[in-house]
């Protein structure tokens, strides 16, 4: 599909998750910088994209898409081959579920404008914020650890990656960020170091996008 336009911010979980499935579904796309240091992403013209003012956003032909959970099961239907969805819906379940820990439980309490509020309003230190960061990170990762001991193979879920490794390998991304210790998580850490090998998933690392620093 031509046309594809990607407005994210290098370091951004949402951002790195969605480049993770657009890679995997072999597709091209353009990518527009959109620096949440300065930002832009409240900007005027960033708003029209997506009024809510978060990365990513995705200009397709059929629109512009926003939320990268939503935007990665777009591109699953849009694009089936190859899924990032087993086909039994009780698989489907199970790696939604894991997508899920990530971008509902995980990532929203230690993304950005939630570290800005704890230190800017409540005078919370960095310190402060790693343990902050920390906390939800690792009650999340206790889950998702049982959850691949039942359910992985050579990725999070099974030998194929699906959309719980385009949310797990930015989440250990982000918690190496806040100094937090792995080694706890020792099948999630497989997991993700076999996902991050494929070259999909190496080429959507943070360190490798035009507006790194």
């Amino acid at each position: 599909m031509s046309g594809l336009v990607l407005h994210g911010y290098w370091r951004s979980g949402t951002s790195y998750r969605t480049r993770i499935a657009l890679n995997i579904k072999g597709l091209d796309y353009r990518q527009e910088p959109v620096d949440l240091r300065e930002g832009v992403q409240k900007s005027d013209s960033f708003r029209a994209l997506n009024p809510q003012g978060l990365v990513p956003a995705l200009e397709t032909p059929d629109g512009v898409l926003t939320q990268s959970s939503a935007i990665i099961e777009w591109l699953d239907e849009r694009h089936p081959e190859p899924p990032l969805f087993p086909a039994d819906p009780a698989a489907r379940a199970v790696v939604r579920a894991m997508a899920m820990t990530v971008a509902c439980d995980i990532h929203p309490l230690n993304n950005l404008r939630i570290l800005k509020y704890l230190k800017g309003e409540l005078g919370v230190d960095q310190q402060g914020l790693n343990r902050w960061a920390a906390t939800w990170i690792g009650e999340g990762f206790d889950a998702l650890e049982a959850m691949i001991a039942q359910h992985g193979g050579r990725f999070a879920y099974g030998d194929t990656l699906t959309a719980a490794d385009c949310h797990l390998v930015p989440q250990v991304y982000s918690a190496e960020r806040f100094n937090v210790d792995c080694a706890r998580w020792p099948r999630l850490l497989c997991a993700v170091k076999n996902a991050s090998a494929e070259p999909p998933v190496a080429a959507a690392h943070p360190d490798r996008q035009p507006d790194a620093d």
